[in-house]
């Protein structure tokens, strides 16, 4: 009994020792960019009580770490500086964040297109070899999917050299390349893409739960939550296995690929398309740090449920600014490249719908579309040419951000005029005007009349910003698509290179409808 009170006091100084070490979050490091022309939050954990200063080119901010540790600042607004400076943190002990600079910070998201390694793409030892810039810093966020939120990941921040951009996004890299290279000011980059990744997993799934237009997706998810957790869902993945195993062998002897493993239940419940997994282990833990905007590119995932994503997609970008607390931030994506075979009929795309779900949410503010039907592969869902994804989406920024009269918007659809078996279309080119790629006639055009049925059509353009279409077996046309399949031959652009934004004048129902819908 006389050794209790001394074991109670030997827990109460290691309870006390735990909580004693002042601990700052990854993302708070050596070598990392702070936004400019904005107040920063700088936050980290030490005693519960604690005074912390933290001081930075010449300003001094305090705080109190909270019951549970938790203490943060927010430094005031600075210009750019590209001249190494330290920050200072002092509370139980005293910390020195070395290298810091101040210039532009942009976030890299989405799946494994925004993920694509700098190191696969084309000419990526080339591109590689002329990153070797100091001034441009990187961060990479490991894939931890969470129902928890995690306030930290394991990471740090590094400078741009051949060897470190390698493994980093390609079209992340080569977007901040170009902003440090024109502006002059340095950039960070913020790397956290998940391949194959659902939208859903990215936003807080309590948000989720709280919104009637995703009922039928949470309905989904606690129904796979429960079957994957019981003794049945168990015994099918041991059954899933069995067959695997037995193909693994066939495949073996017969010298073909191997069949993938089958998904295991934890695998799944920790994975990157459960609700809110990616939103509690990636984002989380980076919430709040100053940015400047997001790229993003994702939407693979979701395509067969694109009536969804038109909702779940702009309410993502909405959550995201709410959580980060800085406003309507630039938030730019890419939309769905060209993929799969091409077809000799126009018909009905579950990829084309998600691409008009994403041209549709540009209605918020401050979005932006780097459309890229031009530039995929077939037979391979990561093109790799990132190159010409990174310089799109960077117009956008160029113009909309930092003021440059750069091109940067595809053109867009505006309205039509029907004259008989005639369809005059206009678009709005932004400045520009409308040209053909390769010949002179408009490809990727359909057309159909009351009963619905497409076939391709004639189309030319007119003046800077008309084409007119016609179709020999359609006397009545109601409605034009453009661009709409997995893998379109198209052929319209803007003077300036930018290729049409693919639409449709119809509100047929669309196919992926029921797939959205289904419980």
């Amino acid at each position: 009994m006389k050794k209790l009170p001394l074991l109670l006091a030997l827990l109460l100084a290691l309870t006390v020792s735990v909580h004693a070490a002042l601990r700052l979050p990854a993302i708070i490091g050596d070598h990392m960019v702070l936004q400019q022309q904005q107040a920063n939050p700088v936050w980290g954990w030490d005693t519960p009580g604690t005074t912390v200063t933290v001081t930075f080119a010449g300003q001094t901010q305090t705080a109190t770490a909270g019951a549970d540790g938790k203490w943060s600042v927010k430094l005031a607004p600075l210009p750019a500086n590209d001249q190494p400076q330290t920050l200072a943190i002092a509370g139980t002990e005293k910390r020195e964040i070395q290298d810091v600079l101040v210039g532009e910070v942009w976030m890299c998201s989405g799946q494994s297109n925004m993920g694509f390694t700098l190191g696969r793409s084309y000419n990526g030892d080339i591109e590689a070899a002329a990153s070797k810039l100091p001034k441009l810093r990187l961060i990479k966020v490991p894939q931890v999917g969470s129902q928890e939120l995690k306030d930290d990941f394991k990471g740090e921040w590094k400078t741009s050299t051949a060897e470190s951009v390698a493994n980093f996004s390609a079209v992340g890299l080569m977007f901040g390349r170009y902003l440090q290279n024109i502006l002059g000011v340095p950039v960070g980059l913020i790397d956290n893409a998940w391949g194959g990744s659902a939208a859903e997993a990215w936003v807080r799934r309590e948000s989720l739960e709280k919104d009637p237009r995703f009922q039928a997706l949470l309905a989904r998810t606690v129904r796979r939550e429960t079957e994957l957790q019981s003794e049945k869902g168990r015994a099918e993945h041991e059954a899933q296995l069995t067959k695997w195993k037995a193909a693994v062998a066939k495949a073996k002897a017969e010298k073909k690929v191997a069949p993938r493993a089958p998904e295991s239940p934890e695998q799944w419940l920790a994975g990157r398309h459960r609700p809110g997994n990616i939103f509690g282990g990636v984002v989380h833990p980076t919430l709040g740090y100053g940015l400047k905007g997001v790229i993003w590119y994702q939407g693979e995932s979701n395509a067969e449920r694109a009536a969804e994503y038109a909702d779940l997609f702009p309410f993502l970008i909405a959550q995201w600014r709410q959580e980060w607390g800085q406003g309507d931030f630039p938030f730019y994506w890419v939309q769905l490249a060209d993929f799969r075979a091409e077809k000799p009929e126009p018909g009905e795309s579950d990829w084309a719908e998600l691409r008009e779900a994403q041209t549709k949410t540009l209605s918020l503010p401050n979005t932006g579309q780097a459309v890229i039907i031009d530039i995929g592969e077939g037979k391979d869902i990561h093109p790799r040419n990132k190159h010409d994804v990174a310089a799109r989406l960077v117009r956008w920024a160029l113009a909309k951000d930092y003021g440059m009269k750069f091109p940067y918007r595809s053109p867009e659809y505006k309205g039509q005029e029907i004259a008989g078996n005639t369809v005059t279309l206009t678009f709005d080119c932004f400045g520009s005007s409308l040209a053909t790629f390769d010949v002179k006639e408009a490809r990727g055009f359909a057309v159909c009349g009351e009963d619905k049925v497409w076939h391709w059509a004639k189309a030319t353009v007119q003046g800077k910003d008309q084409i007119v279409v016609t179709c020999e077996q359609v006397a009545k046309p109601i409605a034009v698509r453009y661009a709409w399949a997995d893998n379109p031959v198209c052929n319209v652009y803007s003077a300036d290179g930018l290729p049409v934004t693919p639409f449709r004048t119809d509100n047929f129902p669309l196919t992926t409808a029921a797939a959205s819908a289904k419980r």
